[in-house]
């Protein structure tokens, strides 16, 4: 991956990306697991979202890398690295858990009555508990990769102008 485009380093410019569309999908998840509404007219954008927000997890912390070779070693960068080395387990199960959700809520929604089947255990209350356990657990992946994401920009922020106010006296 190169190291900068048009003499602009790629890390600021992926990370931007990265720093609205992962939230942007942690929002729009949320939105899809707790508002029926909003879930019908949306669709699969969670899960298209969540995986561009996968996708760009691996290319911010690549490009992150490069550009470390470039910068003074602090320890305000090192916590900033190994933090953002950390959000793709997070963006990993947004995604995952945005795909399962998005699937057994269309089976739920789309299956034919089960009531007529009182021995299959897997009906219609089955598929509701789990459709309900993989929203609360999206959930919870949502909220994790939203605060992930901030502690991430926020520790790259600190390392970046930690010494800008220094630098002009």
């Amino acid at each position: 991956m190169p190291s900068d485009i048009f003499g602009l380093p790629l890390h600021p410019l992926i990370v931007h990306a990265t720093a609205v569309l992962v939230p942007l999908a942690a929002l729009v998840v949320i939105g899809a697991v707790v508002w029926p509404r909003f879930r019908a007219w949306a669709g699969p954008l969670p899960m298209g979202l969540s995986l561009v927000a996968l996708i760009l997890t691996p290319l911010s912390t690549s490009s992150g890398e490069n550009l470390e070779h470039d910068v003074v070693e602090t320890t305000l960068l090192e916590k900033h690295t190994e933090m953002g080395e950390q959000l793709l387990p997070f963006t990993i199960a947004l995604f995952v858990l945005a795909v399962g959700f998005w699937w057994l809520d269309r089976r739920r929604t789309t299956a034919p009555d089960t009531a007529a089947a009182p021995a299959d255990r897997t009906g219609a209350g089955g598929l509701r508990t789990l459709t309900a356990v993989v929203g609360v657990l999206a959930l919870l992946a949502a909220v994790g990769t939203g605060v992930q994401v901030a502690r991430i920009g926020h520790s790259g922020a600190k390392a970046a102008w930690s010494d800008a106010g220094s630098a002009s006296r």
